[in-house]
């Protein structure tokens, strides 16, 4: 079964994409935020803590950082080295990340950049979506072709590497202001 890891801040379009990704048959992981609203449209949703082992703390400050979500995004999935380590700790591969960071007025967001830098990464194996106006897109491509296209997965990890530098050109300035 193919697996979407969503944990986002601006909820827009996450319920309707979501609800296509279950009615083609993929398992949806969201973080505690995220699910609530998912699961409130009806959405089933495997809870972030049951991959990681671990619940949220510190506000929902961690709760994406962990080996078992980082493996799941980061391992080779034609690597016989990789595989044999994923099976042995329990580490499932995610095939999409949906992620957007807070807003800085709550805090920094550490868990989310690191989740979709990892997923970037490995686009070869992982689609990550940063942007709400890519939703429809991979929808398309995943009724029509079954899988997202490997060129289309590189220009959503460019998407997600600007804007990771971005968020990070921000908190810079946040620090800088400060000082």
């Amino acid at each position: 079964m193919k697996r979407a890891l969503i944990s986002v801040s601006d909820k827009k379009g996450v319920v309707d994409f979501a609800r296509e990704l279950a009615k083609l048959g993929w398992e949806i992981i969201a973080s505690e935020g995220t699910a609530r609203i998912l699961n409130k449209a009806k959405i089933k949703t495997t809870p972030v803590k049951s991959l990681s082992g671990f619940p949220e703390i510190f506000d929902g400050g961690v709760k994406t950082i962990s080996p078992k979500i980082e493996g799941a995004l980061l391992f080779d999935r034609e690597n016989k080295k990789h595989l044999k380590e994923a099976k042995k700790f329990g580490i499932f591969p995610i095939d999409i990340v949906v992620c957007n960071f807070y807003n800085l007025k709550k805090g920094i967001d550490i868990g989310g950049p690191t989740m979709v830098r990892a997923a970037a990464k490995n686009y070869k194996y992982v689609t990550v979506l940063v942007d709400t106006a890519d939703y429809k897109k991979v929808i398309s491509f995943l009724k029509e072709k079954k899988e997202i296209p490997l060129s289309f997965r590189l220009k959503l990890a460019q998407k997600a590497f600007k804007k990771t530098a971005q968020y990070d050109q921000k908190i810079a300035k946040y620090f800088k202001n400060r000082a």
